[in-house]
């Protein structure tokens, strides 16, 4: 295995504008909200397995992961699949807060918590295996109907042990990357280990869970995919696939994050010129802005009227302060009925915002 890493993309304007934006986000104080990392997680959960065709929302996620209530219309699998990713999720925030070492164990550890109540089990030639415990897999596997393979499988074992010698090494190395090297490794250990598909199932999960764990114990601001960016991620581990480029990947995965941040800035300064009245002016601008606030949340609690302040505050991107000033002044206007205390109430929306 090579000593050495090889970066190209940072000589490109992403590269810059990202540590850019990474920056502003810090000082603007973004991942700093009350429950915000709690709500920023459930949100990569939602749209990791949306990517492999869960329907589940993050309002519906919010409902399972904190009040244990199964979402009426969806299949249970669905509701394991993302269960079971918050649950992998949880053990490496938990792992990247401690000392360790990759290894293929811990490899098919996280592997087995991403499949462990929707795997299968595999009878093959060569033996048995689940990947509901991990189990690399013992046979091969396409990109689909058609499809190139994957890896062979009796070559997969020695390529993990090189996958994690490698990850090691650099972690002893990283102090002196920078922000975008650092980012450019995480995105190479996805493509990396999800190339080499060790798993019959699941493979997609666990590479995107090893990249944010990889980040989670960098400090770094995790990076999420969203599912209505499926198909150009899809392209771009194909097209890096296929030509053997990592910049590509890379690439695709910078000017993504690049959107998302802007996305996540722009909000969050809406919601400070929401509270603020624009410096005061009541413009039709602010005022437009304020209904649409309006709006969603009155939506959100038609959908699920035990919602609290601070997850619609995450869910519309507006600070907890904001919703609660919102929520004043729909009750004070007929719009909004609050039942029951605080904990433990729920809201009832007596008639819509438009009316």
């Amino acid at each position: 295995m090579g000593r050495s890493y090889n970066f190209a993309s940072n000589q490109f304007t992403m590269a810059t504008e990202l540590e850019s934006l990474l920056t502003r986000f810090k000082m603007l104080g973004i991942d700093q909200q009350l429950d915000y990392e709690k709500f920023y997680l459930y949100s990569i959960i939602t749209h990791s397995t949306a990517l492999e065709g869960s329907t589940i929302t993050e309002v519906e996620n919010q409902i399972l992961f904190d009040e244990g209530i199964s979402i009426k219309g969806k299949t249970m699998e669905e509701q394991l699949m993302n269960l079971d990713l918050k649950s992998a999720y949880e053990q490496c925030l938990r792992q990247a807060k401690e000392p360790y070492k990759f290894t293929v164990d811990l490899l098919t550890n996280l592997a087995g918590l991403v499949m462990k109540n929707t795997g299968k089990e595999f009878k093959t030639a060569l033996g048995d295996f689940s990947s509901t415990n991990g189990d690399i897999r013992l046979l091969n596997v396409t990109t689909g109907v058609g499809g190139k393979s994957y890896m062979n499988y009796n070559k997969v074992p020695a390529k993990l042990r090189e996958f994690c010698e490698e990850l090691n090494y650099v972690r002893g190395e990283i102090a002196s990357f920078s922000l975008q090297q650092k980012y450019e490794w995480t995105f190479d250990a996805h493509f990396k280990l999800v190339t080499i598909h060790p798993w019959a199932d699941g493979n997609g999960r666990t590479a995107r869970l090893i990249m944010n764990l990889l980040q989670f114990e960098q400090g770094m601001v995790p990076t999420r995919l969203l599912k209505e960016d499926r198909e150009e991620y899809i392209k771009a581990l194909i097209a890096t696939r296929e030509s053997d480029d990592l910049t590509i990947f890379r690439r695709f995965m910078t000017s993504n994050m690049i959107k998302n941040l802007t996305h996540d800035i722009d909000v969050f300064q809406e919601s400070l010129e929401n509270e603020s009245g624009l410096g005061g002016k009541k413009s039709e601008f602010g005022r437009k802005k304020k209904i649409k606030s309006r709006e969603k949340i009155v939506s959100l609690l038609t959908e699920t009227n035990t919602l609290s302040a601070t997850a619609i505050a995450v869910l519309i991107g507006i600070t907890p302060k904001a919703v609660e000033k919102h929520l004043s002044k729909l009750k004070a206007e007929g719009m909004l009925r609050r039942i029951g205390p605080d904990k433990g109430g729920y809201w009832e929306v007596v008639r819509d915002w438009k009316k």
